[in-house]
């Protein structure tokens, strides 16, 4: 083994539904560790550890030697989609009990009789009442009568409830009653995990608020139990130093802070994917970029603007129906701005009642996974279709690790497609390929003019296992003409934890007008809450010189329904600068929508992150060596299915591929961990930073 200082070995592991990728780097190195490897749904950590074990051999390495490990996971998601939490319990506001089931009292399909409204986490008989009351001023309406907690316990004790959410009436402005409730009962119920909506989400929006609050107390304990056990075995593998986690805004910290908010990791691969997406996208010198991550059970998209991802603190997971918002479970969390626009590699492919072709929403997963896995399953899946028209081998998946059973993929497409729709099997197959790739490119680009934006005008980057083969096909039906593809992008998310860095964002409802705005308060809430954030990213590894603040407010003009992040400082505001925060206002309102209007305007949340130093990886990456070599020499050809049959293919090797390096579409490029399939119509060229660019030729 090689003697390294500990502090410059960093590992990124992201568990996926069908695959657990694991990255490890050593600071100031150009060269990234790569593996990939199904995921363990039994039991998730025993991927992680073997996926971490096989990296360090690669390196000659030990977990002694470790600076930083930094995860993430669909542990949380899963646990939610599933509806496999605990026994969890609410307390509320006397005459609030049914906030989950009344919702926003709006039907997110007026024309289907039979809507399916998503279940509440907490049954009515889990959701008790308590005598007191907030109002909307943060003033006690009514005393809150403790003397009920003990009737309310016991209630809960014989009920069996695990994890408790406590979620009162304007606690977003005054947490005094939650927080009485809470230390409370953790007398009279010391073994109950307790989440307070006061902590877990501050925000306006009663239903919304409590929805997240049960949603973190629904997971709590499962995923405590998981970080505890993931450590042990870290450190019985050697690991002595603190384990991050990423959260679903990109941004890591250190697991006793996860730990207390496991619902701000619902998303953190995707959020690591996107971050991933804009440290390529800054190095191919592109700064608005249309991230599309596929992997094995779902595809997302993320809009990355003037170098940073949008983001949102509203969004939804566990619809019921798949791509309706409104349908699933809100939550008011920090989050990447990222919607699911399809199926993943491994979502099963079938002929509906209507006899047309229908892909997902369910994953043939990692167990048994496609046809073509040769573990059990029978269903053919984006996967198989793929292996049949050609844009995967059989012998080099995974690096020709895993061997796929082309039979068994043939046989499963004709038999449950192929045969019902009166077509060949690779009709079938590419049925199935055009289906996904239009849902995908109306998605990404309705979900681009929902926020004021054109996609035409981004360049795509792909990533996970199965974005590269789709990305062309799906760029061209948006009208997308260039695309930044990087390496390693079926591992992507892995890279992007790497180089997320130290940094945690808190919220803090405080509505008012900004005619009517108390300056000073505002101040002393603003500083409050970068104490309490610096302490937590201090406490993480950061040092105290090395921390930065980004303030900005959440603000709307007076009567609209959506409010825009606008950047503020905290000189302004202890200046009493109210003209320039109207500025600040005007000015982002202007860049979104393309004007700005003589209204009055409206404070809704302050917010703060704050963040330790960015990893370096960017920079190492971006001074690669430059040299040039010609174009590489096909590996081999193989017939690819393009539009209306197969075409004779020469197939590539991505590591042959060197700046200045130039081909013509059609073309397939290997990569362990990903395939990328460049049509006819298609050129690439590598830059300096290595990455591939792909301009259309038509």
């Amino acid at each position: 083994m090689t003697e390294t200082k500990q502090e410059n070995w960093r590992v990124g592991v992201d568990i996926g539904g069908t695959f657990t990728d694991v990255v490890l780097w050593c600071e100031g190195a150009a060269h990234l560790f790569q593996v990939k490897l199904l995921t363990t749904p039994d039991d998730p950590s025993r991927a992680v550890l073997d996926g971490v074990s096989q990296a360090l051999e690669q390196a000659r390495i030990t977990a002694k030697q470790l600076g930083t490990f930094v995860h993430g996971t669909t542990l949380v998601a899963n646990a939610l989609i599933e509806r496999k939490g605990v026994t969890t319990g609410l307390i509320t506001t006397e005459g609030f009990r049914d906030v989950l089931e009344i919702g926003r009292e709006w039907r997110y399909d007026l024309f289907n009789l039979n809507i399916e409204m998503p279940t509440p986490l907490v049954p009515r008989q889990r959701r008790l009442e308590i005598e007191e009351r907030i109002d909307a001023s943060g003033a006690v309406d009514t005393a809150l009568n403790l003397d009920q907690l003990p009737k309310l316990a016991q209630e809960l004790h014989s009920k069996g409830v695990q994890s408790l959410a406590i979620s009162l009436l304007h606690s977003y402005l005054n947490p005094a009653h939650e927080q009485a409730v809470g230390a409370e009962i953790k007398k009279l119920m010391p073994d109950v995990a307790v989440s307070l909506s006061s902590d877990v989400s501050p925000e306006m929006g009663e239903y919304e608020r409590t929805s997240t609050t049960v949603a973190n107390a629904y997971v709590h304990p499962i995923f405590r139990d998981y970080v505890d056990r993931l450590a042990a075995a870290l450190q019985q593998l050697g690991y002595t130093n603190e384990l991050l986690l990423v959260l679903s805004d990109g941004r890591s910290i250190a697991a006793d802070v996860a730990v207390k908010y496991p619902i701000r990791l619902v998303q953190s691969g995707p959020a690591a994917g996107a971050e991933a997406a804009r440290l390529f996208g800054n190095l191919a010198g592109q700064n608005d970029i249309l991230c599309f991550d596929m992997g094995g059970t779902t595809a997302k998209a993320c809009l990355i603007h003037d170098g940073e991802p949008e983001r949102t603190v509203n969004f939804e997971v566990a619809r019921e129906t798949r791509f309706a918002e409104g349908s699933g479970l809100p939550l008011l969390i920090p989050a990447i701005d990222m919607i699911e626009i399809g199926a993943g590699g491994g979502s099963i492919a079938r002929v509906d009642q209507r006899g047309l072709l229908q892909v997902g929403p369910d994953s043939s997963s990692a167990d048994p996974g496609p046809a073509c896995y040769g573990r059990g399953g029978d269903q053919p899946t984006v996967t198989d279709c793929d292996l049949l028209l050609g844009y995967l081998d059989e012998n080099s998946f995974l690096g020709g690790k895993m061997k796929l059973d082309r039979e068994a993929t043939i046989q499963a497409i004709k038999t449950r497609l192929a045969e019902p729709l009166g077509i060949s099997p690779e009709e079938a197959a590419w049925g199935v390929h055009e289906t996904v790739t239009a849902n995908m490119a109306q998605a990404a680009t309705i979900h681009a003019i929902e926020r004021g934006l054109d996609a035409t005008r981004f360049a795509m980057l792909p990533i996970g296992g199965a974005g590269p083969v789709h990305a062309c096909s799906m760029a061209k039906k948006i009208g997308i003409t260039r695309m930044v593809c990087p390496a390693g992008a079926g591992v992507a998310s892995a890279i992007g934890m790497l180089a997320a860095a130290i940094s945690f964002e808190l919220g803090r409802a405080a509505p008012c007008e900004l005619a009517l705005l108390d300056f000073d308060h505002a101040a002393s809430l603003l500083n409050g809450m970068a104490d309490e954030a610096s302490a937590l990213i201090i406490s993480a590894g950061a040092e105290k010189n090395e921390v930065t603040q980004y303030f900005s407010v959440m603000m709307r003009y007076l009567g609209q329904g959506y409010e825009i992040e606008v950047p503020v400082t905290l000189e302004m505001i202890e200046n009493k600068d109210r003209e320039r925060v109207l500025e600040h206002f005007s000015e982002a309102y202007r860049d979104r929508y393309g004007r700005s209007e003589d209204m009055p305007a409206e404070l809704l949340s302050w917010r703060l992150a704050v963040t330790g130093p960015r990893s370096t990886l960017g920079d190492t990456l971006g001074q690669q060596k430059h040299e040039t070599k010609p174009t590489p020499v096909p590996r081999n050809h193989r017939p690819v299915w393009f539009d209306n049959g197969y075409v004779e293919t020469p197939v590539y090797k991505r590591k042959d591929f060197a700046v200045g390096s130039h081909i013509d579409g059609p073309a397939i490029i290997e990569e362990t961990e990903s395939t990328l399939v460049l049509p006819i119509g298609f050129k690439l060229d590598v830059d300096t930073a290595h990455n591939l660019i792909l301009e259309t030729t038509a």
